[in-house]
């Protein structure tokens, strides 16, 4: 699954002292072609029988930029799993990392850092061909593009913060009267509390009206809005966005908000809610989460955060067991699934090894216990490219 890339280091890093090349089993790092006005990479790899993590830090030394991408070729067998504080692709051996909404400005004397994970068989040599914004980080007094270039288009391209040819594209502004009706409609599987929706004409992301749950504590308390859309045929990959907005921490205790029924579990869902206060996924089959409910694995999952509209995307493998999750531009390695299974992670998730096949969305709130909410739904799409923020 392309574009599938977050989770942690199965290993905590080991302090860098020297920039020596160590033992085969240990630290390595690796600095690419110095260049006095151009620019440096660090390579910091720690590798184990089958896998490995790489640190790579860039030191700039050309003037500022606006946005940069490095480029570099593993000549071994190295296949990038997932990735931290940049989005990376890889097509072979040819590997680039293109800078996040957050540290893609690069001043003169500047550095960056970012991470990765990935496998490897029979050969993982170090990489030395680095290139910023295809430039190579030489020592012949080039220095990269201010900008990066225009002519090699990224390997995946960006999201299209536009619906396209998305199956579900909605901001409700067709809706014309309180209830949900159209392609919207009430619903409450298995069974229904005290919970309702309507369709708000106060509170809005974009033009005038959204999607308003006021969900309720109390098990098997069911209150959502379900899109008439069938999404049996939407993928390999499946994107969702949506933004949503809430008045209340997500509690201690199992809520869901964002329900997919799923053909591969006999009609049960596929859940996104919280537990213990971070953002979770369930599947209602064997009640599997992810991440594991673990402190180490909450802890590498995020708040919703209350009060605010925020911008959640998920892309759902209907081939593999496959999940990636987006807050707003932050991939969250907590909520990343692969085919590796990592402790407090993705270890229970891939228990189960039949690929999900969602085939509706439904929007609202479900208790089990405890926890009231306020939601606000609207701009959701859902289809088979990405689709961004």
């Amino acid at each position: 699954m392309r574009a599938l890339l977050a989770r942690l280091p199965r290993r905590p890093w080991t302090a860098v002292l020297t920039a020596a090349v160590l033992s085969a089993s240990a630290l390595t790092v690796l600095p690419a072609n110095g260049a006095e006005t151009g620019c440096r990479v660090d390579y910091t790899v720690n590798k184990w029988a089958d896998g490995y993590t790489a640190q790579i830090k860039v030191t700039h030394l050309g003037p500022a930029l606006d946005g940069w991408r490095l480029s570099w070729t593993y000549t071994g067998d190295q296949q990038v799993t997932s990735a931290w504080n940049a989005t990376v692709t890889q097509t072979g051996g040819s590997v680039v990392a293109a800078s996040t909404s957050w540290n893609g400005v690069l001043p003169t004397g500047g550095a960056v850092e970012f991470g990765l994970q990935g496998t490897w068989r029979s050969a993982d040599p170090a990489p030395s061909d680095f290139t910023l914004n295809g430039v190579p980080c030489g020592g012949d007094g080039t220095t990269p593009p201010t900008t990066p270039p225009t002519t090699e288009p990224p390997t995946t391209p960006p999201p299209d913060p536009d619906c396209g040819s998305a199956v579900i594209c909605s901001d409700f502004e067709d809706q014309t009267g309180p209830a949900p009706s159209g392609d919207w409609r009430f619903t409450a599987p298995d069974c229904q509390g005290t919970g309702t929706a309507a369709v708000d004409t106060a509170v809005a992301h974009s033009g005038s009206r959204s999607l308003r749950v006021d969900g309720r504590a109390g098990y098997c308390n069911h209150a959502f809005v379900a899109a008439t859309a069938d999404l049996s045929s939407v993928g390999p990959v499946m994107h969702v966005r949506m933004w949503v907005r809430h008045t209340t921490a997500l509690p201690s205790a199992h809520v869901t908000f964002v329900s997919l029924p799923d053909t591969s579990q006999s009609g049960r869902s596929l859940r996104v809610g919280g537990q213990n206060g971070a953002l979770q996924w369930n599947r209602e089959s064997d009640d599997a989460t992810l991440p594991e409910q673990s402190p180490a694995g909450v802890a590498q999952s995020r708040p919703l955060p209350t009060g605010s509209w925020q911008c959640l995307r998920f892309a759902i493998d209907t081939t593999a067991p496959g999940l990636d999750t987006w807050l707003g531009d932050e991939l969250i390695p907590g909520l990343h699934a692969d085919g590796v299974p990592t402790q407090d992670i993705d270890r229970q998730w891939l228990a189960r090894t039949t690929p999900p096949r969602p085939t509706a969305l439904r929007l609202g709130w479900e208790s089990y216990g405890t926890g009231d909410d306020t939601l606000w739904f609207d701009d959701v799409a859902v289809g088979s490219a990405p689709i961004g923020c």
